[in-house]
Protein backbone atom coordinates (compact mmCIF):
# COMPACT_ATOMS: atom_id res chain seq x y z
CA UNK A 1 0.00 0.00 0.00
CA UNK A 2 2.83 2.44 1.08
CA UNK A 3 4.79 1.48 -2.05
CA UNK A 4 1.45 2.39 -4.11
CA UNK A 5 1.11 5.56 -2.95
CA UNK A 6 4.81 6.35 -3.26
CA UNK A 7 4.59 5.63 -6.57
CA UNK A 8 1.64 7.47 -7.60
CA UNK A 9 3.67 10.09 -5.17
CA UNK A 10 6.11 9.97 -7.80
CA UNK A 11 4.39 9.48 -10.99
CA UNK A 12 2.16 12.96 -9.72
CA UNK A 13 5.40 14.83 -9.20
CA UNK A 14 7.11 13.70 -12.65
CA UNK A 15 3.23 15.26 -14.46
CA UNK A 16 4.10 18.55 -12.28
CA UNK A 17 7.37 19.32 -13.55
CA UNK A 18 6.50 18.26 -17.02
CA UNK A 19 3.61 20.08 -16.66
CA UNK A 20 -0.03 19.25 -18.84
CA UNK A 21 0.06 18.68 -22.81
CA UNK A 22 -1.85 20.84 -24.83
CA UNK A 23 -1.94 22.76 -27.69
CA UNK A 24 -1.60 26.16 -27.75
CA UNK A 25 -4.09 28.29 -30.35
CA UNK A 26 -2.16 31.52 -31.52
CA UNK A 27 -3.21 34.15 -33.66
CA UNK A 28 -1.08 36.02 -35.90
CA UNK A 29 -1.94 39.23 -37.75
CA UNK A 30 -0.71 40.05 -41.00
CA UNK A 31 -1.47 42.64 -44.03
CA UNK A 32 0.29 40.36 -47.00
CA UNK A 33 -1.15 41.86 -50.23
CA UNK A 34 -1.32 39.37 -53.63
CA UNK A 35 -1.66 35.85 -52.86
CA UNK A 36 0.22 36.90 -49.42
CA UNK A 37 -2.37 35.77 -47.31
CA UNK A 38 -3.10 32.19 -49.06
CA UNK A 39 0.57 31.57 -49.05
CA UNK A 40 0.73 32.35 -45.25
CA UNK A 41 -2.29 29.57 -44.49
CA UNK A 42 -0.40 27.04 -47.05
CA UNK A 43 2.80 27.51 -44.42
CA UNK A 44 0.59 27.52 -41.13
CA UNK A 45 -0.95 24.53 -41.88
CA UNK A 46 2.08 23.10 -41.89
CA UNK A 47 3.38 24.37 -38.65
CA UNK A 48 0.01 23.27 -37.36
CA UNK A 49 0.65 19.33 -38.73
CA UNK A 50 4.15 19.58 -37.26
CA UNK A 51 3.13 20.88 -34.08
CA UNK A 52 -0.09 20.21 -32.90
CA UNK A 53 -0.82 24.14 -32.27
CA UNK A 54 -3.30 25.97 -34.21
CA UNK A 55 -2.93 29.38 -35.16
CA UNK A 56 -5.43 31.89 -36.80
CA UNK A 57 -4.73 34.96 -39.46
CA UNK A 58 -6.48 38.09 -38.17
CA UNK A 59 -6.17 40.32 -41.85
CA UNK A 60 -4.73 43.86 -41.63
CA UNK A 61 -5.72 46.61 -44.11
CA UNK A 62 -2.72 46.48 -47.11
CA UNK A 63 -1.84 50.31 -46.45
CA UNK A 64 1.15 49.61 -43.79
CA UNK A 65 0.27 53.16 -42.12
CA UNK A 66 -3.16 51.64 -41.07
CA UNK A 67 -1.39 48.70 -39.86
CA UNK A 68 0.78 50.40 -37.82
CA UNK A 69 -1.52 52.55 -36.16
CA UNK A 70 -3.91 49.25 -35.34
CA UNK A 71 -0.66 47.23 -33.90
CA UNK A 72 0.30 50.15 -31.46
CA UNK A 73 -3.69 50.90 -30.41
CA UNK A 74 -3.50 46.89 -29.44
CA UNK A 75 0.35 46.88 -27.68
CA UNK A 76 -0.82 49.68 -25.66
CA UNK A 77 -3.61 48.01 -24.53
CA UNK A 78 -1.36 44.97 -23.81
CA UNK A 79 -3.84 43.03 -25.76
CA UNK A 80 -3.46 39.45 -25.30
CA UNK A 81 -5.11 38.15 -28.32
CA UNK A 82 -2.47 38.83 -30.86
CA UNK A 83 0.77 36.17 -30.19
CA UNK A 84 2.70 37.21 -33.72
CA UNK A 85 3.36 40.62 -35.25
CA UNK A 86 4.17 40.94 -39.06
CA UNK A 87 6.21 43.90 -38.95
CA UNK A 88 7.87 45.88 -41.33
CA UNK A 89 11.72 46.49 -41.35
CA UNK A 90 10.77 50.09 -39.84
CA UNK A 91 8.61 49.34 -36.81
CA UNK A 92 11.72 48.35 -35.06
CA UNK A 93 12.54 51.32 -33.11
CA UNK A 94 9.12 52.11 -32.04
CA UNK A 95 7.86 49.03 -30.98
CA UNK A 96 10.54 47.64 -29.64
CA UNK A 97 9.55 47.87 -26.07
CA UNK A 98 6.51 45.56 -27.06
CA UNK A 99 7.74 42.76 -28.31
CA UNK A 100 9.48 39.77 -26.41
CA UNK A 101 13.85 39.76 -26.92
CA UNK A 102 14.78 36.70 -29.32
CA UNK A 103 18.08 37.04 -29.10
CA UNK A 104 19.11 33.98 -27.18
CA UNK A 105 15.96 32.42 -28.91
CA UNK A 106 17.46 32.66 -32.40
CA UNK A 107 21.39 32.35 -31.67
CA UNK A 108 21.32 29.25 -33.32
CA UNK A 109 20.23 30.71 -36.73
CA UNK A 110 21.02 34.52 -37.16
CA UNK A 111 24.07 34.05 -38.81
CA UNK A 112 22.43 32.77 -41.71
CA UNK A 113 20.63 35.90 -42.59
CA UNK A 114 21.91 39.10 -43.92
CA UNK A 115 23.47 40.90 -40.78
CA UNK A 116 22.54 44.49 -42.35
CA UNK A 117 18.79 42.83 -41.83
CA UNK A 118 19.62 41.41 -38.20
CA UNK A 119 20.94 44.95 -37.10
CA UNK A 120 18.32 46.75 -38.85
CA UNK A 121 15.81 44.86 -35.99
CA UNK A 122 17.95 44.72 -33.27
CA UNK A 123 17.36 47.60 -31.14
CA UNK A 124 19.68 48.43 -27.65
CA UNK A 125 21.45 44.93 -28.14
CA UNK A 126 17.40 43.66 -28.34
CA UNK A 127 16.48 41.40 -30.77
CA UNK A 128 12.59 41.88 -31.86
CA UNK A 129 12.24 40.26 -34.88
CA UNK A 130 12.92 37.78 -37.04
CA UNK A 131 13.00 38.61 -41.04
CA UNK A 132 10.36 36.60 -43.08
CA UNK A 133 11.66 38.21 -46.46
CA UNK A 134 13.35 41.70 -47.50
CA UNK A 135 12.48 44.09 -50.33
CA UNK A 136 13.45 46.64 -52.46
CA UNK A 137 11.77 47.79 -55.49
CA UNK A 138 12.33 47.37 -59.10
CA UNK A 139 10.77 49.20 -62.74
CA UNK A 140 8.75 46.59 -64.37
CA UNK A 141 9.26 47.25 -67.87
CA UNK A 142 7.13 45.70 -71.01
CA UNK A 143 10.06 44.03 -73.31
CA UNK A 144 7.70 43.74 -75.99
CA UNK A 145 6.54 47.46 -76.16
CA UNK A 146 10.37 48.34 -76.08
CA UNK A 147 11.26 46.14 -78.50
CA UNK A 148 8.31 47.44 -81.29
CA UNK A 149 9.43 51.10 -80.45
CA UNK A 150 13.13 50.45 -80.45
CA UNK A 151 13.79 51.63 -77.11
CA UNK A 152 16.25 50.55 -74.66
CA UNK A 153 15.45 50.32 -70.69
CA UNK A 154 15.57 53.69 -68.99
CA UNK A 155 18.46 54.42 -67.42
CA UNK A 156 17.42 57.93 -66.05
CA UNK A 157 14.17 59.27 -64.85
CA UNK A 158 13.88 62.08 -67.86
CA UNK A 159 14.51 58.74 -70.51
CA UNK A 160 11.82 56.68 -68.67
CA UNK A 161 9.72 59.55 -69.16
CA UNK A 162 10.18 60.01 -72.82
CA UNK A 163 10.57 56.04 -73.80
CA UNK A 164 6.39 55.65 -71.41
CA UNK A 165 5.42 59.27 -73.43
CA UNK A 166 6.07 57.90 -76.88
CA UNK A 167 4.98 54.55 -76.71
CA UNK A 168 2.33 55.63 -75.19
CA UNK A 169 1.28 57.74 -77.61
CA UNK A 170 1.76 55.93 -80.42
CA UNK A 171 -0.41 52.71 -78.73
CA UNK A 172 -2.91 55.22 -78.14
CA UNK A 173 -3.08 56.52 -82.01
CA UNK A 174 -3.07 52.63 -82.48
CA UNK A 175 -6.38 52.60 -81.11
CA UNK A 176 -4.98 51.37 -77.61
CA UNK A 177 -6.64 54.02 -75.31
CA UNK A 178 -6.13 52.64 -71.78
CA UNK A 179 -2.44 52.53 -72.13
CA UNK A 180 -0.45 54.51 -69.88
CA UNK A 181 3.17 55.34 -69.57
CA UNK A 182 3.92 54.17 -65.78
CA UNK A 183 2.41 53.77 -63.01
CA UNK A 184 3.65 54.18 -59.26
CA UNK A 185 2.38 54.13 -55.40
CA UNK A 186 1.40 58.23 -55.12
CA UNK A 187 -1.65 57.93 -52.36
CA UNK A 188 -0.33 59.77 -49.58
CA UNK A 189 0.91 56.98 -47.21
CA UNK A 190 3.92 55.08 -46.08
CA UNK A 191 4.06 53.70 -49.76
CA UNK A 192 4.74 57.34 -51.35
CA UNK A 193 7.54 57.61 -48.81
CA UNK A 194 9.01 54.69 -50.29
CA UNK A 195 8.68 56.21 -53.79
CA UNK A 196 9.63 59.88 -52.96
CA UNK A 197 12.75 58.65 -51.47
CA UNK A 198 13.72 56.93 -54.21
CA UNK A 199 13.88 60.07 -56.56
CA UNK A 200 15.02 62.09 -54.15
CA UNK A 201 18.17 60.19 -53.02
CA UNK A 202 18.32 59.14 -56.89
CA UNK A 203 18.55 62.92 -57.16
CA UNK A 204 21.51 63.03 -55.08
CA UNK A 205 18.84 65.17 -52.89
CA UNK A 206 19.53 62.83 -48.96
CA UNK A 207 17.67 60.38 -47.29
CA UNK A 208 15.13 63.42 -45.43
CA UNK A 209 17.11 63.09 -42.00
CA UNK A 210 20.45 61.81 -42.39
CA UNK A 211 22.18 59.19 -39.93
CA UNK A 212 23.13 61.95 -37.56
CA UNK A 213 19.85 63.42 -37.06
CA UNK A 214 20.77 66.48 -39.56
CA UNK A 215 17.50 67.30 -41.49
CA UNK A 216 18.52 67.46 -45.29
CA UNK A 217 15.32 67.35 -46.95
CA UNK A 218 14.97 70.97 -48.36
CA UNK A 219 17.85 70.86 -51.00
CA UNK A 220 17.60 71.82 -54.81
CA UNK A 221 18.33 68.14 -55.95
CA UNK A 222 15.22 66.67 -53.99
CA UNK A 223 12.98 69.56 -54.96
CA UNK A 224 13.88 69.01 -58.98
CA UNK A 225 13.08 65.16 -58.48
CA UNK A 226 9.85 65.90 -57.20
CA UNK A 227 8.77 68.77 -59.45
CA UNK A 228 10.18 66.03 -62.00
CA UNK A 229 7.69 63.33 -60.60
CA UNK A 230 4.79 66.03 -60.33
CA UNK A 231 4.76 66.65 -64.35
CA UNK A 232 4.29 62.58 -64.26
CA UNK A 233 0.83 63.11 -63.16
CA UNK A 234 -1.70 63.39 -65.94
CA UNK A 235 0.81 62.88 -68.80
CA UNK A 236 2.30 59.92 -68.36
CA UNK A 237 0.60 58.49 -65.31
CA UNK A 238 -3.71 58.62 -64.66
CA UNK A 239 -4.51 61.43 -62.08
CA UNK A 240 -6.15 58.77 -60.20
CA UNK A 241 -2.30 57.55 -59.22
CA UNK A 242 -2.71 59.65 -56.67
CA UNK A 243 -4.76 57.11 -54.99
CA UNK A 244 -2.73 54.31 -56.10
CA UNK A 245 -1.31 52.08 -54.21
CA UNK A 246 0.67 48.78 -55.05
CA UNK A 247 -2.86 46.56 -55.75
CA UNK A 248 -4.03 49.71 -57.84
CA UNK A 249 -0.61 50.07 -59.46
CA UNK A 250 -0.68 46.35 -59.91
CA UNK A 251 -3.97 46.15 -61.29
CA UNK A 252 -3.72 48.60 -64.01
CA UNK A 253 0.08 47.07 -65.01
CA UNK A 254 -1.50 43.50 -64.96
CA UNK A 255 -4.26 44.12 -67.41
CA UNK A 256 -1.71 45.44 -69.73
CA UNK A 257 -2.49 49.30 -69.32
CA UNK A 258 1.26 50.50 -68.61
CA UNK A 259 4.88 50.64 -70.46
CA UNK A 260 6.21 50.88 -67.33
CA UNK A 261 5.54 50.61 -63.33
CA UNK A 262 7.51 50.63 -59.71
CA UNK A 263 6.61 48.43 -57.51
CA UNK A 264 8.32 45.17 -54.89
CA UNK A 265 9.03 41.83 -55.86
CA UNK A 266 5.88 40.04 -55.29
CA UNK A 267 4.20 41.58 -58.19
CA UNK A 268 6.67 39.18 -60.83
CA UNK A 269 5.09 36.46 -59.71
CA UNK A 270 1.55 37.61 -60.23
CA UNK A 271 2.65 39.55 -63.58
CA UNK A 272 3.60 36.11 -65.27
CA UNK A 273 -0.01 34.42 -63.86
CA UNK A 274 -2.00 32.42 -65.96
CA UNK A 275 -4.64 35.55 -65.98
CA UNK A 276 -2.64 38.54 -66.60
CA UNK A 277 -2.34 40.07 -69.86
CA UNK A 278 1.86 40.85 -69.39
CA UNK A 279 2.78 37.13 -68.88
CA UNK A 280 6.16 36.66 -70.79
CA UNK A 281 5.98 40.46 -72.21
CA UNK A 282 8.14 42.23 -69.27
CA UNK A 283 11.57 42.42 -67.16
CA UNK A 284 12.72 44.32 -64.44
CA UNK A 285 15.67 46.73 -64.08
CA UNK A 286 17.07 49.05 -61.73
CA UNK A 287 14.55 52.19 -61.19
CA UNK A 288 16.29 55.08 -62.51
CA UNK A 289 18.40 57.70 -61.70
CA UNK A 290 17.98 61.15 -61.48
CA UNK A 291 20.14 64.08 -62.48
CA UNK A 292 23.20 65.77 -61.85
CA UNK A 293 25.81 65.37 -58.82
CA UNK A 294 25.62 62.47 -57.04
CA UNK A 295 22.65 60.82 -59.33
CA UNK A 296 22.21 57.19 -58.91
CA UNK A 297 19.59 54.55 -58.84
CA UNK A 298 17.74 54.18 -55.16
CA UNK A 299 15.40 51.46 -54.29
CA UNK A 300 14.02 52.04 -50.59
CA UNK A 301 14.85 49.17 -48.56
CA UNK A 302 11.69 47.22 -47.21
CA UNK A 303 11.25 43.60 -45.78
CA UNK A 304 8.82 41.96 -43.34
CA UNK A 305 9.91 40.61 -39.92
CA UNK A 306 7.92 38.14 -37.36
CA UNK A 307 7.90 39.78 -33.89
CA UNK A 308 6.17 37.91 -30.30
CA UNK A 309 3.70 40.20 -28.49
CA UNK A 310 5.42 39.99 -24.83
CA UNK A 311 1.53 40.27 -23.59
CA UNK A 312 1.60 36.27 -25.57
CA UNK A 313 -0.12 33.68 -23.43
CA UNK A 314 1.75 31.47 -25.23
CA UNK A 315 5.57 32.82 -26.09
CA UNK A 316 7.68 29.40 -26.19
CA UNK A 317 4.64 28.36 -28.87
CA UNK A 318 4.86 31.87 -30.39
CA UNK A 319 8.32 31.99 -30.83
CA UNK A 320 8.64 28.76 -32.38
CA UNK A 321 6.13 30.13 -35.39
CA UNK A 322 8.28 32.99 -35.43
CA UNK A 323 11.56 31.02 -36.02
CA UNK A 324 9.39 28.31 -38.42
CA UNK A 325 8.63 31.24 -40.77
CA UNK A 326 12.03 32.88 -40.40
CA UNK A 327 13.58 29.50 -41.52
CA UNK A 328 15.41 28.94 -44.99
CA UNK A 329 12.58 26.16 -45.88
CA UNK A 330 9.60 28.48 -45.55
CA UNK A 331 12.10 31.75 -47.38
CA UNK A 332 12.93 29.12 -50.24
CA UNK A 333 9.31 28.19 -51.01
CA UNK A 334 7.97 31.75 -50.77
CA UNK A 335 10.79 32.74 -52.60
CA UNK A 336 9.54 30.22 -55.40
CA UNK A 337 6.10 30.79 -55.04
CA UNK A 338 5.90 34.43 -53.99
CA UNK A 339 8.81 36.16 -56.15
CA UNK A 340 9.97 37.43 -52.57
CA UNK A 341 13.25 38.33 -51.77
CA UNK A 342 15.25 35.37 -49.19
CA UNK A 343 16.66 37.44 -46.19
CA UNK A 344 19.27 34.18 -46.47
CA UNK A 345 21.67 34.81 -49.13
CA UNK A 346 22.62 31.09 -49.50
CA UNK A 347 19.12 31.15 -51.23
CA UNK A 348 20.00 33.61 -53.99
CA UNK A 349 22.28 30.38 -55.58
CA UNK A 350 19.96 27.92 -55.12
CA UNK A 351 19.17 26.11 -58.22
CA UNK A 352 15.01 25.30 -57.05
CA UNK A 353 15.00 29.24 -56.63
CA UNK A 354 16.58 30.45 -59.79
CA UNK A 355 14.77 27.83 -61.85
CA UNK A 356 11.43 29.27 -60.81
CA UNK A 357 12.69 32.99 -60.28
CA UNK A 358 15.45 33.70 -62.25
CA UNK A 359 15.11 37.46 -62.12
CA UNK A 360 16.48 37.25 -58.36
CA UNK A 361 20.22 36.99 -58.93
CA UNK A 362 19.34 40.10 -61.32
CA UNK A 363 17.52 41.14 -58.05
CA UNK A 364 20.73 41.27 -55.82
CA UNK A 365 22.11 44.25 -57.49
CA UNK A 366 18.91 45.87 -56.62
CA UNK A 367 19.34 45.04 -53.17
CA UNK A 368 22.88 46.57 -52.84
CA UNK A 369 21.45 49.96 -53.84
CA UNK A 370 18.94 49.77 -51.49
CA UNK A 371 18.86 52.47 -49.03
CA UNK A 372 16.98 52.91 -45.84
CA UNK A 373 14.13 55.43 -44.58
CA UNK A 374 15.43 57.53 -42.16
CA UNK A 375 13.66 55.16 -38.81
CA UNK A 376 16.92 55.09 -36.82
CA UNK A 377 17.96 58.82 -36.59
CA UNK A 378 13.97 59.47 -35.52
CA UNK A 379 13.44 56.83 -33.70
CA UNK A 380 9.79 56.68 -31.86
CA UNK A 381 9.13 60.25 -34.42
CA UNK A 382 9.70 58.21 -37.66
CA UNK A 383 6.23 57.91 -38.29
CA UNK A 384 5.34 61.38 -37.98
CA UNK A 385 8.42 62.46 -40.13
CA UNK A 386 7.01 59.81 -42.74
CA UNK A 387 3.72 61.52 -42.71
CA UNK A 388 5.06 64.95 -42.89
CA UNK A 389 7.60 63.99 -45.60
CA UNK A 390 4.25 61.91 -48.11
CA UNK A 391 2.20 64.99 -46.86
CA UNK A 392 4.51 67.56 -48.98
CA UNK A 393 4.83 65.10 -51.61
CA UNK A 394 1.44 64.76 -52.64
CA UNK A 395 0.78 68.41 -51.96
CA UNK A 396 3.25 68.85 -54.83
CA UNK A 397 2.44 65.73 -56.77
CA UNK A 398 -1.60 67.36 -56.59
CA UNK A 399 -0.52 70.85 -57.92
CA UNK A 400 -0.61 72.60 -54.36
CA UNK A 401 2.39 74.13 -54.13
CA UNK A 402 6.06 74.00 -55.83
CA UNK A 403 8.22 71.02 -54.36
CA UNK A 404 10.37 73.94 -52.67
CA UNK A 405 7.82 75.27 -51.33
CA UNK A 406 6.23 72.84 -49.82
CA UNK A 407 10.15 71.20 -48.55
CA UNK A 408 10.39 74.49 -47.27
CA UNK A 409 7.57 74.28 -45.14
CA UNK A 410 8.50 70.53 -44.65
CA UNK A 411 11.73 71.33 -42.99
CA UNK A 412 10.32 73.95 -40.46
CA UNK A 413 8.14 71.45 -38.83
CA UNK A 414 10.60 68.82 -38.60
CA UNK A 415 12.52 71.17 -37.02
CA UNK A 416 10.11 72.17 -34.52
CA UNK A 417 9.33 68.30 -34.31
CA UNK A 418 12.90 67.08 -33.17
CA UNK A 419 13.86 69.51 -31.19
CA UNK A 420 16.32 67.65 -28.93
CA UNK A 421 14.72 64.46 -29.17
CA UNK A 422 17.28 63.43 -32.59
Amino acid sequence: MKLNKLLAGMLASVTLIAGPIHAAELAMVSGDTGTGLEFLRSQLDRFEEETGNTVTIVPMPSSTTDQFGQYRLWLAAGNTDIDVYQTDVIWAPQLADQFLDLTDAAKDIVDQHFPSIIESQTVDGKLVALPAFTDAPALYYRTDLLEKYGKEVPKTWSEMAATAKEIMDGERADGNSELWGFVFQGNAYEGLTCNALEWVKSYGGGQIVEADGTISINNEQAAAAIDEAASWVGTIAPEGVLGYMEEESRGVWQLGNAVFMRNWPYAYALSNGDDSAVKGKFDVAPLPAGEGEGAGSAATLGGWNVAVSKYSQHPDEAIALAKFLASEEVQKERAIKQSNLPTIPALYEDKDVLAASPFMANWLEIFQQAVPRPSAPTKTDYNEVSSMFWSAVHETLSGNGSAAENLEVLEADLQELKGDAW
